[in-house]
């Protein structure tokens, strides 16, 4: 399905360096032939944290080529659903146009774990495996409706 025929979820959250990116790589892999899927910051930290691409190549996700990006860069843009990633950014969320649906799904924020490396990294490892739990629920849900919408055409 062509990016531009697909919805659009916008994942958000403060610094778009962790959280977003991870749930944006797991609702891409798991939904990305049905949803197009972007995240963004409300104060983005402009860089995605090394620990977050290291988790996610470790399932098998490349998230790599992501860049921190600031939500108002949507505002122009029809986004469908809206799903918040931590209390801040769902708390300074703005109305997107087209914006159906909003979700807030907050998780803990890996960026902030203390320790030696391998606590660290499996905080990372801990975060990352709620996200993926979440969303790929949620992408079996959009896809089942997905699936019921068509039967109905």
């Amino acid at each position: 399905m062509p990016a531009e025929s697909k919805p659009c979820v916008l994942i958000l959250c403060t610094g778009n360096s962790c959280r977003s990116h991870m749930a944006e790589g797991i609702l891409r892999a798991a939904a990305g032939d049905i949803l197009e899927v972007c995240s963004a910051g409300s104060d983005p930290a402009g860089y995605v944290h090394p620990k977050a691409i290291a988790a996610l190549s470790e399932i098998g996700i490349d998230i790599t080529g992501h860049t921190s990006k600031h939500m108002n860069e949507f505002l122009h843009r029809d986004i469908e659903t809206v799903i918040t990633v931590c209390g801040n950014a769902d708390q300074v969320c703005p109305v997107f146009p087209g914006q159906v649906n909003r979700h807030h799904w907050p998780f803990d924020d890996p960026a902030h774990a203390t320790g030696t490396d391998a606590e660290i990294a499996s905080e990372f490892r801990r975060v990352r495996d709620e996200i993926r739990r979440v969303f790929e629920a949620y992408a079996a849900g959009r896809r089942a409706g997905a699936s019921r919408a068509k039967k109905s055409l």
